[in-house]
Parts: structure tokens; sequence; C-alpha cells
């Protein structure tokens, strides 16, 4: 036989040529040992790590890796890794899973559907030497992706910003006619309208005198030869006054389009002076022309059915920003972004002082309607919080949709003009509000306090605030599980209805309150279902709705019909195991009508008193979120095994799902893998927001 050629390209030397990174998480050094050799016999040059605790993991996380191998580790599960990875930097970093001795081919789905890139075997050697090499070409192909994605953004945005501040003529091609232009161009070729340009042939436009040379050139540059295409030619259209013209072919970023740049001396004399000529500021110019064409640039790599401009302005600016020193007013100018970032999590662009845009992108126009009507609650007075102070911020929001790149900056001052002026869309589902009013005896009240008046007038004016944070879900069923939360601002301070002692001497405004909480939030939940229809609510309540509004019950299964979900269970009703304990016979009969009523019942703050296996026995719940102090014990090996035992004593008494909260760290919320609660809370995987979004979505 004849020897046999290697013709598949994965197998050739272009990944030899660079050092592999390698981070292997096992406890066998053998296994370690037998990787490094498979890839030395086919001269790989490599840079691993072998690891096996959480520690070292975290660590090592922040350095950037090639692949990750995974075997078997003292604290850490396959689980946890890949959720630490995708909350991380390399989110898309391939994960390789060493089969594990009681492997179960059938098993292969399902680590995949988890986030794997592949199940692999060290039995033969020559195969998981190819499942490497896939791994690591997919790895080396996303890393070329994002970083030429990242030099190609940066090489436009400065030829672009060059183009702005040097007045160039320019005009975009496509197979050699003209799709757009701008006006200088339009005016130095004798053209009134940008508009008349488009389907006019380059060649009637340039009338070169040396045609044949002239052609040669852009045939090689509409190839993507880009070497020699800055050059001059001599033309013969009689519009241009001064010879010979400078031009420039440069890639638009699109593969059929061709942008083209003149320069000329005449230009600046003969052109309509641009909004960057116009303006006294060079620097709104630079940045109106940067966040166009970033906006440009991810509509074209980022294509979506729907798409729409949003605009964050300011809509009062409190005094006391210019009554503090030039950092506090600095820190509050430059914070404006970062909360705007936090909350919508999509790229935001200045434009001017306390001026932003941002992109919002969606499959259909009914997500996009979806997604905008739930940005309406980042328009109520918020909090912007500093190093050294906490001031109020009071946006305005606007939008408009688009439906192809912007033109130039004209098009782009007409658009943010528009979107100034255009509000966002409400959401229009059956009005319950008159179902908010309380529905049972007035409680005269002989002492009034000032915190309590401004809550009715809060209340009256529908300043009341929700807070959202989502749950992890261990089991990768319910991925769009919600923490709600009410609250309000007072003296630059967010006060949560849960913490108000102050409503305990008012049982009816604290009923009042919750009732619009639950309608508010059904009604963000019946909105938030187009884009994720499995998706549920946690709302936390106090205890005078349930024992003092006898209506309670019509009200949650009239909110679960407008929600409209297609779950059993999308509304759960959260109340404090104290509460509880201390009402525990009234409490009894209305939660087991909630139940009958659709509702499902979790207890907060639960675990850490001496009633907790009496009122789990009592109370029909099905969730049980656990003390903040509870969770605090997975800071330890000794602690983490009492909690341990804690969680399977409830779950063997009853079968609940039990959730652990203020995960707000690596450490804490990976260990949470080590325990047998279901649902995991905290800022490590996403911080209290005031909209409900998906922390995937980007």
């Amino acid at each position: 036989m004849g020897s046999i050629e290697v013709r598949n390209s994965l197998l050739s030397k272009k990944l030899k040529r660079t050092e592999t990174r390698l981070l292997i998480i096992d406890d066998n050094q053998l296994r370690y040992n037998q990787i490094l050799e498979i890839f030395a016999q086919q001269e790989h040059q490599v840079h691993a790590i072998l690891l096996d605790d959480l520690k070292a993991f975290e660590k090592q996380l922040n350095l950037p890796w090639d692949i990750v191998i995974f075997g078997r580790a003292y604290d850490l599960k396959i689980e946890q890794t890949l959720s630490l990875i995708h909350a991380s930097a390399q989110p898309s970093l391939p994960i390789l899973l060493l089969e594990p001795d009681d492997y179960n081919p059938e098993q292969y789905q399902t680590y995949i559907l988890k986030g794997l890139y592949d199940v692999v075997s060290l039995k033969v050697p020559e195969n998981f030497y190819i499942s490497i090499i896939r791994s690591l070409s997919y790895s080396r192909l996303v890393q070329a992706e994002h970083r030429l994605l990242t030099e190609l953004e940066a090489a436009q945005t400065q030829a672009q910003s060059l183009v702005a501040e040097s007045h160039k003529a320019v005009a975009i091609l496509q197979e050699g006619i003209h799709l757009k232009a701008n006006t200088e161009y339009a005016h130095l070729f004798g053209f009134n309208s940008e508009d008349d340009l488009i389907g006019v042939p380059i060649l009637d436009i340039l009338q070169p005198e040396d045609l044949g040379q002239f052609k040669l050139r852009f045939k090689r540059i509409s190839q993507g030869q880009f070497e020699q295409a800055r050059f001059e030619i001599r033309t013969q259209n009689p519009m241009v006054k001064n010879n010979p013209l400078h031009v420039e072919f440069l890639p638009s970023g699109n593969d059929d389009e061709i942008q083209l740049n003149i320069e000329c001396e005449s230009l600046n004399a003969i052109a309509t002076p641009s909004i960057a000529s116009t303006t006294s500021s060079s620097e709104k110019a630079s940045s109106i022309n940067t966040a166009l064409q970033h906006i440009n640039r991810h509509l074209t790599n980022h294509p979506a059915n729907s798409n729409a401009l949003i605009l964050f302005s300011l809509n009062n600016c409190p005094n006391e920003v210019f009554q503090t020193d030039w950092r506090g007013t600095k820190a509050y100018f430059s914070n404006i972004a970062s909360f705007i970032k936090e909350q919508v999590n999509v790229p935001i662009y200045q434009i001017e002082t306390a001026l932003y845009v941002g992109l919002i992108q969606a499959e259909s126009q009914a997500v996009l309607n979806s997604l905008l009507i739930g940005l309406n609650g980042l328009q109520k007075p918020q909090l912007l919080v500093t190093e050294n102070y906490t001031f109020p911020l009071h946006l305005k929001l606007g939008y408009y949709e688009l439906n192809q790149q912007i033109v130039d900056e004209a098009d782009f001052e007409q658009i943010l003009s528009k979107a100034f002026s255009l509000a966002l869309p409400v959401l229009n589902n059956p009005s319950i509000d008159s179902d908010i009013g309380l529905a049972t005896d007035k409680i005269t009240m002989s002492i009034e306090l000032d915190l309590l008046q401004e809550l009715r007038q809060k209340l009256e004016t529908g300043d009341i605030h929700l807070k959202y944070q989502q749950l992890y879900d261990k089991q990768d069923q319910f991925t769009h599980t919600y923490e709600v939360i009410g609250g309000f601002i007072h003296n630059n301070q967010w006060i949560n209805l849960m913490d108000l002692n102050d409503l305990k001497e008012d049982h009816e405004l604290s009923a009042q309150l919750d009732r619009w909480v639950l309608v508010e939030a059904c009604k963000q939940l019946h909105n938030f279902i187009t884009q994720y229809p499995k998706a549920k609510l946690i709302i936390n309540l106090n205890p005078h709705i349930l024992l003092n509004d006898r209506k309670l019950s019509e009200l949650v299964a009239k909110l679960l019909t407008i929600i409209g979900s297609k779950q059993a269970h999308p509304l759960i009703l959260q109340f404090s195991e104290q509460a509880l304990q201390q009402n525990l016979s009234q409490a009894q009969g209305l939660i087991a009508s909630l139940r009958q009523h659709g509702a499902e019942i979790s207890i907060r703050n639960f675990g850490d008193s001496l009633y907790s296996d009496s009122i789990l026995d009592q109370i029909d719940t099905q969730y049980l979120s656990f003390h903040s102090k509870l969770a605090k014990m997975l800071g330890s090996d000794k602690e983490m095994a009492v909690l341990q035992e804690k969680i399977l004593h409830f779950i063997a008494e009853k079968p609940v799902e039990i959730l652990l909260t203020e995960l707000n760290d690596m450490s804490l919320f990976a260990n949470a893998w080590n325990v047998e609660a279901r649902f995991l809370q905290g800022n490590y995987f996403q911080k209290k927001l005031d909209r409900l979004t998906d922390v995937q979505d980007q």
C-alpha cells in the first residue's frame, strides 16, 4: 500500500506553531502526564496547569486559556466549572469532560446541553488527540473572530473619524455601483443631493483619463486586494475643478461593499458644512461619529430582524450634584453610563454630556416591543451611587426603530432628534389598577409618621420601585425565575418594603403597597413571557396582605389569567418565616386558599429559628429561601457539612425546593454545588435590577 496523504487541515502544522494554553482540572497526576505526552508525541508546544480545587481555579480563570479539560476535583463539579466559566471573561471557552468511571453514552446529549464542548476518553489516545484538536481549532477561531472584530471596529472607527475630521468626500460602492454618499461627495461632482448618486456606476462619476489602468486597479480592489488602493487619478468630469483627485478605497466592513474616500484642495471650498464642521465642539462631533460607526458596525456584524436605537438623557439634574466638591460632580456624570450599562446590558455610547445611546435588537417585532416596554422602569427616579456620595438620578428614555444602517451624521442627528421625542411603548393589556385598593376593614391610625405619609404619596403616584434578581437553577429547567422586591427612595436611600418596620403600624397601607407590587410585577411578567415563556416570579410580600385582604385569592386568580403563562405555576408568593410563625393558625387556611387559586408559596429567611420544623410541617409551601446567615456557612468545609445536613433534613420532611441567597462572590456561588440546594441567588450571577432581563441577554 502506498502512503496515505493527510488532507484534514485540522491535523496540519498550523495549530502547532502557537503554544496551546491548557487548563486541566484533575486530581490524577498520571492522567495529566498522559495528556501532555499525547501533545508531545504530536510536537505540540503546551503550557499546562493542573489543579483540583476551587481557589486555584478562581485564580487561573483570570488568565487566557485555549481549552479546559475536566477530570475530577476535590471541591469542583463539572456543573460548577461550567457556570463559573460562562460568567467569566471567556464564556465561549471549550470545556472537555474526561469520561467518568460511571459514564453512559446515553448521557452524552445531556452533557452537551449543559454547555460542554465534548466528552472525551484517554483509552484511545489517537481519538483523544483528534477531539482535542477539534476543540483547539474552535477555540482559536473564536479568539480570532473576537480579535479581528475588535481590530476591524477600531480601524473602521479611526478611518471614519479621520473622514469626519478632514471632511473627505465619501461613497459606499457595491459591484462598482453607488449605494450611499455624503454631502461632500455629491457636491464635488455637481449633484444637489446624495440620493441622486444612488445606482450610478463609479466610472460615470470618476471618468478617469486612463480608463484601462483604473479598471485594472479597481478589479484588484473588488477582489479584496487593498495593498495599492490609495492613488491619484485625473478625471474628465467637467464638474470637478481641480485635478488630480486623491482617492483611497477601503473595506467597508461588509464583504460586498467598498468605501471610497476622496480629498482634493477645492473640497472644503465647495462642500456644504457637515455637523462636524459647524459644531463648536470637536469632541461632540467625534463622539457622535464614534457612536454612529459602532452602531453601524454592530448592525453589520450582528444582524437582527428588529432593531431600535435607545436614547438616554437626564430628565432633570439634582441641585445637590453641584453642591458637593468637584470630584463628586465629576463622579456623578461619569457614572451615569455605568448605571445604564448595568441595567440594559447592551453597548452604550456617549454622544454628549449626560446623553447616551444604545442599540436594542430582537428576533421579532413582538420581542422588540417587549424589550422596549421593559425599559420603562428605568424612567422612575433612581439612585446613583459613587465612591463618596449617593445622588438622585432621573432618566428620560426615547427610541427610534432602525430598518437599515445609519447613512451619515446628519441622518444620525435626525434619528436622535426623533428618538428624543418618541416615548417608549407601554403595556397594553387589560387594566386591573382599580383592584389595587384594599378590600378590608379600615384601621384607624392615631399616630401618623412622616415616612408613611411620603410612602402614601409615592403609592398614589405609582412611584414604588420593583427590583428583580434572576436565580440560577441547577437543574436548568426554570432558568428564568426571578425574585421581586418592592421599595422606594427616601432621603437618597433605597428602602426595602420588607425591611420597613413602620408598616407594622399601618396594616392597611402595607397591604395596599403589596397589592401594587403584586399587580405591577404581574404586568411585567405578562410582558416578559413574550421573550421567555417559562419565566416565573417569586414576589416578596409582607404578612398584612395575607392576613387582612379578604380578596387576595381572587386577585391572584385574576392576575394568573392576565399573565397568560403556559406554565402551571408562574406566580410564587413569598412570606417571611417569622410572620407566618406569629400568625400560624390564621395563615394556614389563607395560604391553602392561595394554593387553590393557582399560586405557589415560598418562605423566606427560613431555617434559622427553633420554629422552622413546625412551620414547614403546617404550611403548604413549595419553596424555602434560606436565611442569609445559612448561605455564609458555605465559607468553610465544616459549616458546609452542617448546612448540607440541614438541607437534607428539610427535604426529607417535605419535597421542597431550597433557595440559597446572597451568594455574592465566586467562592460562595461555586461552593453551593456541594449542597443539595436547587436555586442559587446572588450578585455573582446577577445583581438586583430595575427590569426583567436574562443574565445572558447581550
